[in-house]
């Protein structure tokens, strides 16, 4: 027990020095390369910044995803869920993948959202929204994602239902593992990190993550 402890302190206090020195270089990179945008550039000049600007913005965020992920691993982020009303929640999920949507054409359509649950509504609504990303970043334009929920007596359900490309069977096990896409993602944006961070964050709440999908016809995470 006691090496255990000694363990978990090592690690947070590495999880700390992580953040704290890639935090200062990572903001700086990101404001130069958004400086540089403003110049006038020739068109090759302009494409390398382009693409100097978004891998640095990919990096500060597998950064706070890996430092994110590993807290929650190590017990440093705790989750304090309590009973409250599900459709606040999930209307916050909402509005942060909206704008995302909206520039695809994707329609988000909740059913009727009422019950109560036993959550902790800052870190479930990011676990909602990293699926809710998912499902906008996979759906072709003009698609819809609708939004249900189902009360049982013992727990509460969520449903996100795309009409995306579908998760052929034999990856559906794997896709929830730290840094793993499916080889028709690839070509997406992305590290393998969102899906991870749901099961653990649910997880923490005694709570959990499915899919069921047929490849070509869309998924639904539950």
């Amino acid at each position: 027990a006691r090496q255990q402890r000694e363990d978990q302190e090592r690690v947070r206090t590495l999880i700390s020095d992580i953040s704290h020195q890639t935090k200062t270089p990572i903001a700086n990179s990101l404001l130069y390369t958004e400086l540089l945008l403003e110049q006038p550039l020739t068109k090759e000049g302009r494409e390398c910044a382009d693409a100097l600007h978004m891998q640095v913005k990919k990096l500060d965020f597998l950064i706070q995803a890996l430092v994110k992920s590993s807290r929650l691993e190590s017990g440093v982020i705790a989750v304090h869920p309590k009973e409250e009303a599900v459709s606040p929640m999930i209307e916050q999920a909402v509005t942060q993948a909206a704008l995302k949507a909206e520039r695809k054409g994707i329609t988000i359509n909740c059913d009727q959202l009422a019950g109560t649950a036993f959550f902790d509504r800052k870190w479930t609504a990011e676990a909602l929204y990293n699926l809710l990303d998912n499902a906008v970043k996979y759906s072709p334009p003009g698609s819809m994602i609708r939004i249900s929920v189902i009360e049982y007596p013992m727990f509460y359900r969520i449903d996100i239902a795309d009409e995306g490309r579908g998760i052929p069977e034999e990856e559906q096990t794997l896709i929830f593992k730290r840094f793993y896409r499916a080889q028709d993602a690839a070509q997406e944006e992305g590290i393998g990190i969102g899906l991870y961070l749901t099961r653990e964050i649910l997880k923490k709440q005694g709570g959990y993550v499915k899919v069921r999908s047929e490849y070509g016809k869309g998924s639904v995470f539950s």
